[in-house]
């Protein structure tokens, strides 16, 4: 009895792959197109029309208060430079957090001790859910690791105020 080898034999035959798999049924077809542009949201989402200057402005300040916030968990500011702007939740959540990290690296919180790693901003985006009311998403970066901060802030009595601040 002689037995012949298929010429096929050792050849792996390619699997064909449907455009969409698994119980999702997800798309896992490359992209062609871009994604849409939404004109002014490219800079910014916003739920409501805020003014481009206005958006700038808040952008900045919200930018300095997150780089303040890092820095208070940091050790490097004392957290009562931020009571003002702060609802007392996350005042007391931004202490909470510097003692926490004060302990664990045998120090005093808000000293200004020297940092061999600083945080640095490096993005946020806004989303104006009312006129009087932004969230947040930031991006911080702490030498080679990076963190994802969201807050809100709201118009309180003339001012902004982060009434919500979550460290990812």
């Amino acid at each position: 009895m002689t037995t012949t080898l298929h010429p096929l034999m050792g050849v792996r035959l390619p699997v064909p792959v449907a455009a969409t798999q698994g119980t999702l049924a997800l798309a896992m077809l490359p992209r062609s197109e871009p994604p849409a542009a939404h004109g002014a949201a490219s800079a910014g989402a916003t739920v409501v029309a805020i003014d481009q200057r206005q958006r700038a402005v808040v952008e900045e300040w919200t930018r300095r208060f997150v780089q303040a916030a890092v820095e208070i968990v940091g050790g490097d500011r004392p957290a009562s430079q931020l009571l003002r702007w702060t609802v007392p939740e996350v005042y007391d959540d931004l202490r909470r957090r510097a003692l926490l990290v004060a302990r664990a690296g045998g120090h005093q919180p808000g000293l200004a001790r020297v940092q061999p790693v600083r945080p640095r901003v490096l993005s946020v985006h806004t989303c104006f859910v009312r006129p009087d009311a932004v969230e947040v998403a930031v991006h911080v970066r702490y030498g080679e690791r990076s963190r994802a901060l969201a807050a809100r802030f709201e118009r309180i009595e003339q001012r902004w105020v982060c009434s919500a601040l979550d460290f990812s």
